[in-house]
């Protein structure tokens, strides 16, 4: 049993160590508050575009790579509780 309490620890840092790196991937958009207040990127025309490409699958990852980090954090919690 514990080899299988490190495998869910293991896969655990790997998809949050890949969740970093898709999030820090990402194209940062004038939004939130700072693009209120004056951030802007500077076009015409508002600052709404739609994803493309790459960004689109980097986009989608990043929630695959939620998922999966909220699936093996819970499965790990469940685990360390109920198997002994």
């Amino acid at each position: 049993m514990t080899q299988v309490r490190n495998a869910l620890v293991i896969v655990e840092v790997v998809v949050a160590v890949l969740l970093m790196a898709a999030v820090l991937l990402q194209t940062p958009k004038a939004t939130g508050l700072g693009g209120t207040i004056g951030g802007g990127d500077g076009g015409i025309g508002g600052g709404y575009r739609t994803r493309r490409g790459l960004e689109r699958q980097l986009f989608y990852t990043t929630w695959v790579l939620v998922s999966a980090f909220l699936i093996v954090s819970v499965a790990n919690i469940w685990f360390n509780q109920h198997v002994k």
